[in-house]
């Protein structure tokens, strides 16, 4: 099984080299094959701007295969060659956007299944704000102003972006409907990932990890480490 990267957006921006640059390396270093997913950015169509800036930020960091796939919508996200690229990619990186249309999207679709595959085979899956929401089981959906089921890598959470910005109050709000989430509050420029002995996750960048089960509060900075519990 591989790992997972959950970033709390502001993506490609300074203290986000931290978890990038951990997570090539666990991917195998900066020669495997790096696939950006911009889905999530196409509703406002930024999608082909968003895979680019993408495609500059991990060649900045070194790596050397990297490819923002025309993963846009649900007949993309069935198109055989781009899930064989991403049962063959080390890394895949989820952009951040809009959550709702991102779940819809990667759902039950031939990309997502190829997602599953690469990780079981020991890829990383990462994400940076919707991004990282999809990935957990349950994700708020702003637009609507409602809690959707996500996509249900990581059972029993949700991820909770921006949180050091605008992110907490989704999270007070949340929290008080739906008592029996784990939530994961993360900070721009933050990233966890679940490297340690016995699903130790790990916190890099610049801010902080908030997880709040109702109605205890656990906070960890750069260099800490907790399990999701």
């Amino acid at each position: 099984m591989g790992y997972i990267l959950l970033e709390g957006g502001a993506e490609f921006d300074g203290m986000m080299a931290q978890p990038d640059l951990r997570s090539l390396a666990l991917a195998g270093d900066r020669d495997v094959p790096v696939s950006i997913i911009p889905a999530a950015a196409a509703p406002d169509h930024n999608h082909i701007q968003a895979g680019q800036n993408g495609v500059r930020w991990f060649q900045k960091l070194g790596a050397t295969r990297v490819t923002s796939l025309p993963l846009i919508d649900k007949e993309s996200a069935n198109r055989k060659e781009l899930a064989e690229a991403l049962r063959d990619s080390r890394l895949i990186y989820i952009l951040g956007g809009f959550p709702g249309y991102l779940v819809q999207t990667l759902r039950d679709s031939l990309c997502w299944r190829a997602i599953i595959e690469a990780h079981r085979k020991g890829a990383v899956i990462g994400g940076s704000s919707a991004g990282a929401m999809v990935l957990c089981e349950y994700l708020y959906v702003p637009s609507e102003q409602a809690l959707q089921n996500g996509l249900n890598l990581l059972s029993g959470t949700s991820v909770i972006p921006h949180y050091d910005t605008f992110g907490q109050g989704w999270m007070n709000r949340l929290s008080l409907e739906y008592p029996d989430i784990l939530y994961i509050g993360i900070d721009e420029e933050t990233g966890m990932i679940n490297e340690g002995p016995r699903g130790q996750w790990h916190v890099y960048g610049k801010g902080r990890v908030t997880l709040y089960r109702r109605p205890q509060f656990n906070v960890y900075s750069r260099g800490e480490s907790f399990v999701l519990k």
